[in-house]
């Protein structure tokens, strides 16, 4: 038990100790000075740009949770958008405690209230993260065309190794086939419970093959994709320095943001700290750079925990009389 416990304890920990630890090297080179010049930046700025950027990632939220709605529909389940809404909120600020906790509060939610079964509500879940993985190799793909070379000697300075990411999500697939396989052949009641979940996360992720909507969901996959890279591109009109930005820098600006939000916690350090480290290539100044992806990170975060903390709030009260 206690075990457990710290287990859990170093989940939480370590992520935060990454972010401060981001933020540590955010400021260890900069002077007094330095430090004056980005809050200056961050005082200046053009909110109005800001507030835009916001509207249009509220509006990415509620496509999203209608979306949700052409994977559940065909397994028999219409749940009230309403939930749906809350129940993304409620993602969001829980991957900012522990990441991707969220998704699976996100089924719990809907288990509670819509009394949808959390596998199925699960491989949904799971489904739609495979189809943000695709999105996020497609505007990779995108990006690759447009900037190659600029992407590659940003990756060699970053020591980033492609072959080790390549064979370590061979390792994995490899090892989780094995585990299934001895699953299969065991009389265990544990691992029978195990099965029953993947077989109920695989029925949730074949909804994307079964959906009548698919253009539908496509239409909103796009929808959700074109709004999340507008919402930072339109951060660029509130830095002076930023205004001529091409295109292509803040395409590349926002996959890496995307990335170190994915693998932390919301990305607390690491996204102001990734994002400074793509404008800085492109010439702006590490005061702007900074400014620039510090005021993008805490807009959304302070939405998410607005937004995540109503929710809780707010789910029961709807659903008080079920």
């Amino acid at each position: 038990m206690k075990k457990q416990k710290l287990v859990k304890f170093f989940k939480i920990l370590f992520p935060l100790l990454i972010g401060v630890l981001f933020i540590y090297l955010s400021i260890k080179d900069t002077t007094a000075s330095d430090r004056e010049k980005i809050y200056q930046a961050v005082k200046n700025a053009d909110y109005r740009f800001v507030f835009l950027s916001l509207c249009l990632g509220l509006i990415s939220h509620l496509s999203r949770a209608y979306r949700w709605n052409f994977m559940l529909h065909p397994m028999g389940y219409r749940p009230r958008l309403i939930n749906n809404i809350l129940a993304i909120f409620i993602t969001y600020i829980a991957n900012l405690g522990v990441p991707r906790s969220g998704e699976f509060f996100r089924a719990t939610v809907m288990k509670t209230y819509e009394g949808i079964p959390f596998e199925k509500s699960f491989g949904t879940v799971i489904a739609e993260r495979m189809v943000d993985l695709i999105m996020l190799f497609i505007v990779i793909g995108i990006a690759l065309l447009l900037q190659f070379e600029f992407i590659v000697s940003f990756l060699e300075k970053q020591y980033f190794n492609p072959t080790t990411l390549f064979f370590s999500i061979i390792l994995i697939g490899f090892s989780l086939w094995i585990l299934v396989k001895k699953l299969k052949k065991s009389n265990s009641v544990f691992a029978k419970k195990i099965l029953g979940l993947i077989e109920g996360l695989i029925e949730g992720i074949l909804t994307l093959v079964k959906m009548p909507k698919k253009w539908a969901y496509l239409f909103h996959t796009f929808l959700i994709w074109s709004i999340y890279i507008l919402m930072f591109y339109v951060v660029k009109l509130a830095f002076p320095e930023t205004l001529d930005l091409p295109f292509e820098a803040l395409l590349i600006g926002f996959i890496v943001g995307a990335i170190t939000i994915s693998a932390t916690n919301g990305g607390i350090g690491v996204y102001p700290f990734s994002v400074s480290l793509v404008l800085i290539s492109y010439g702006i100044s590490k005061e702007s750079s900074l400014a620039f992806g510090w005021i993008m990170w805490t807009a959304q975060t302070v939405m998410v925990i607005v937004f995540g903390s109503l929710s809780f709030f707010i789910l029961p009260l709807i659903n008080r009389k079920k």
